[in-house]
Order: C-alpha cells, then sequence, then structure tokens
C-alpha cells in the first residue's frame, strides 16, 4: 500500500468553513452569470476584439522601434507616428513602383486563367483509363442521395403527358454516372469553378463593404499607434483590475507574451519577404508566366500559417500548367521545397529558441477559429495561440521546479518518483527544430 507524506496535504479547514454556504452559492452564482454575459459580449464583438488583438500585435512592433527612438530624444507619440506612417509610406512607394508590373502581369494571369482550366480538362479528358482516369473519376462522382425518392418522368401520349416511367434512385445515379464517364472534365470543372466560387464567398466575404474595410483599417492603425506610444499606460490599466498578491506574475506573463508575439510578427514579416522573392526566382527559371504577380500573391499570403502557402500554390500550378503538366508538377514541388525549407531552416534560425508551436496545436487552433469566425480567425489563430501557450508553458515550468525541489528533500511520494523527469516533460513540450541558443 502506497503511503503519503502527510505534509504534501493541504490543512483541513475548520467545521465552520465545510460545505457550500448560502453566500457561497451566491458568489459562484454571480461569477458563472458574469462569465455567461462576458462570453456572449464577447462573441457578438469578435470582430471588435480580434482588431484590438492585430492591434496590438502590430503595437509591440511599433513599441520597439519607439524605444530605440527614445534615446535620440524623441517623444514617444511622435516616434511612433514616424514609425506607423513612414511604414505605410514605404509600403505604398514599393506597391506604385511595381504597380505597373502587377497591373499587367494581373491582366495576364486574369486572360491565361481560362486557358489553363481548359488545358486543365484536355488533359484529364485524356486520361480517362488508368489509375489517374479511376481517381478522376471517383473524385468527380457526387455522393449518393440517402433515402433519394423515385423521380417521375414524364410521357407524353396523345398530346397528354403522364408520368409513365418512374426511375429509380439507383437509375438516377447510373445516368449521373454515365454523363461524368463520358465527360470527367466537365464536372472536374464544375467541382472547382463551385469550390473556388464559395472560398470566395466564404474567404473574403469581409471586404465586401468597403467603407467597414477602410474604417477597420484606419482603427487598426491609429490602436497600434496609440499602444507603441504607451504601452505601460495600458498595462497598466490591465493590471488595475488584478489582485496586488498576483500583479509581478501576471506583470511577467504579459512580458512573456509581449516578446513572443513581437518575436512572432517580425519572423512573419521577414518570411514573407523571403518566400516572395524566392518564389519570384523560382518562377522566373522555370519560365512560368507573371512571375511577379505570383510571387507578390505567395509573399502576401505567407502571413496565413498553414493555409496561406495552399493558397498562393493553386494559381502558380495553374498557370505553369497552360505550358505542361510537367511544367505544373516542377511548380508543385519548387512550392514545397520552399516551404520545406523554410519550416525547417527559416523559422527556426529566426525564433532562436522562442516558443515553437506544435504543428498538431496550430492545425487544431486554425480550423476551430476558422469554423467559428471565417477568415479573421484564421489570420489571428496562430499568434492568439501563441499568447495562450505563453501562461501554460510559465505553469509547467514552474510546477516542474516544484516537482524538481520536492524530490530533493525527499518529500515526494514513490509512486510519484516513477514518473518522467521534469525536464523530460519540459523537452518533449518543445516541438519542431530549433538552431541556436538564446
Amino acid at each position: 500500500m502506497t503511503t503519503v507524506d502527510q505534509d504534501l496535504l493541504p490543512e483541513p479547514l475548520p467545521p465552520e468553513r465545510r460545505g457550500w454556504r448560502t453566500a457561497d452559492l451566491a458568489r459562484a452564482s454571480v461569477v458563472a452569470l458574469t462569465v455567461w454575459f462576458g462570453l456572449q459580449l464577447a462573441w457578438s464583438v469578435s470582430s471588435l476584439l480580434f482588431l484590438v488583438f492585430l492591434a496590438t500585435l502590430f503595437g509591440l512592433a511599433v513599441g520597439s522601434g519607439v524605444d530605440v527612438l527614445e534615446r535620440f530624444r524623441i517623444r514617444r507619440g511622435i516616434a511612433a507616428a514616424l514609425i506607423v506612417f513612414g511604414t505605410l509610406g514605404a509600403i505604398g512607394g514599393v506597391l506604385a513602383w511595381t504597380a505597373p508590373t502587377l497591373i499587367e502581369q494581373g491582366k495576364q494571369l486574369q486572360t491565361e486563367f481560362p486557358d489553363a482550366i481548359h488545358k486543365l480538362q484536355t488533359w484529364i479528358d485524356s486520361k480517362r483509363t488508368g489509375l489517374v482516369g479511376t481517381l478522376i473519376k471517383s473524385a468527380a462522382t457526387p455522393p449518393p442521395l440517402a433515402g433519394a425518392a423515385p423521380v417521375a418522368t414524364p410521357v407524353t401520349v396523345g398530346g397528354a403527358t403522364t408520368g409513365a416511367r418512374t426511375p429509380t434512385a439507383t437509375q438516377v445515379m447510373r445516368q449521373a454516372a454515365d454523363s461524368i464517364a463520358a465527360s470527367p472534365s466537365e464536372a472536374i470543372k464544375k467541382r472547382i469553378t463551385e469550390g473556388l466560387g464559395g472560398a470566395s464567398r466564404y474567404l473574403f466575404s469581409f471586404v465586401s463593404n468597403t467603407l467597414a474595410a477602410a474604417a477597420a483599417f484606419v482603427l487598426l492603425v491609429f490602436l497600434a499607434m496609440y499602444i507603441g506610444a504607451e504601452p505601460e499606460v495600458y498595462r497598466g490599466w490591465l493590471l488595475s483590475v488584478v489582485p496586488a498578491t498576483s500583479r509581478a506574475q501576471v506583470r511577467l506573463v504579459l512580458a512573456e507574451i509581449a516578446t513572443v508575439l513581437r518575436k512572432w510578427l517580425v519572423t512573419q514579416m521577414i518570411a514573407m519577404v523571403v518566400i516572395g522573392v524566392v518564389s519570384m526566382i523560382v518562377l522566373l527559371l522555370l519560365g512560368v508566366k507573371a512571375p511577379f504577380a505570383l510571387a507578390f500573391m505567395a509573399g502576401l499570403f505567407e502571413f496565413i500559417p498553414t493555409v496561406g502557402p495552399v493558397l498562393s500554390a493553386v494559381p502558380a500550378v495553374l498557370m505553369a500548367f497552360v505550358d505542361s503538366p510537367e511544367k505544373a508538377l516542377a511548380v508543385l514541388i519548387a512550392y514545397w521545397g520552399i516551404q520545406f525549407l523554410e519550416n525547417n531552416l527559416l523559422i527556426p534560425y529566426l525564433m532562436r529558441g522562442e516558443m515553437d508551436l506544435p504543428p498538431a496545436i496550430t492545425l487544431v487552433a486554425q480550423s476551430l477559429m476558422t469554423l467559428l469566425f471565417g477568415f479573421v480567425g484564421l489570420m489571428v489563430a496562430v499568434p492568439l495561440t501563441a499568447a495562450v501557450l505563453v501562461p501554460l508553458r510559465m505553469m509547467a515550468e514552474r510546477e516542474n521546479a516544484r516537482e524538481k525541489a520536492l524530490r530533493r528533500t525527499g518529500r515526494l511520494p514513490d509512486i510519484a518518483r516513477a514518473e518522467v523527469d521534469p525536464d523530460t516533460v519540459m523537452s518533449e513540450a518543445d516541438s519542431g527544430p530549433t538552431l541556436g541558443t538564446t
């Protein structure tokens, strides 16, 4: 029978504090109602909360630049305005410089895209037999409708229309399969068109209202500028609702979250530039049409981890299909190689020992946020997950340090000593390769 050290057990409560009292029930009810109404309010204004989170993310980066300019006796408010509007001016200048090329190649991309779809149709029609044809037919065949009712086919007899023939659901599905077998490319084209149309409505519905998008952008710019100019003011207001005994720990958590988010944002910005330049070089070497426009899309979509590279690879592969399927395969392999080198060399080198997000957690967070909040949720999923994991990691480090202290003093029960070493727990929690040390 396992014995437990009594010193590890909490002190027993006095008799008058045992059980639930009326005051405890009332307090728990108030807390539950407050949490419920708070969640309902957060859900109703989720777009504004995500906008504030993005502004805080950019404001942290602005704050780092403001700290540097403050050493040259530049006031923080002026420094924040210089950084924000200077960055917007630099981006606008680059876009104005590259606008003629991007517009010309964008028109070329728009013109060549139907040809790419036509080439894809031709290639699909030529692959009706063999393994490729089987896969195409299986992808194009619609799933059977459970419980489909027979559809009456009207037959005209002597000028009168009667429902003389009623084909069954099996016959209807056989006719659909025969039509797909006759022209599988049409079914594939229809599915691609419907999928792209649905994705466009789903992912980019937020730009339908130009005025709202412009107002959100202006609000984002000024919030980032204000937060970067005076981060201590907003941190102080946040700490004002925290009990005095917990403020030191919360202050450490906020500082660590700020460091991780700032590092993640800088890493993403560098990765966007690198991916855009490398993609342009690869597309030029492979002779793909509209390389600058496609590379611009690759760099822009790089801000959306996991999903962005896939969205940017689709038009590049289709444009390569205009020339040949072999070139499309080469472009697909090149894009995969670029992402492989980025995920295993560039990102770990830029992060340099900071928190690496486990791929499974990242993918689950992106899927959940996209289902709940759409495209905006997808954009904030990764940095929000990184922010949430910071206090969890700090709690794990604290508990592991406590476990090691208990082992040194011999106060840990025998059954707990057989568990995994705390250092092993933390090393297993860190996923992804790391290059260099902090």
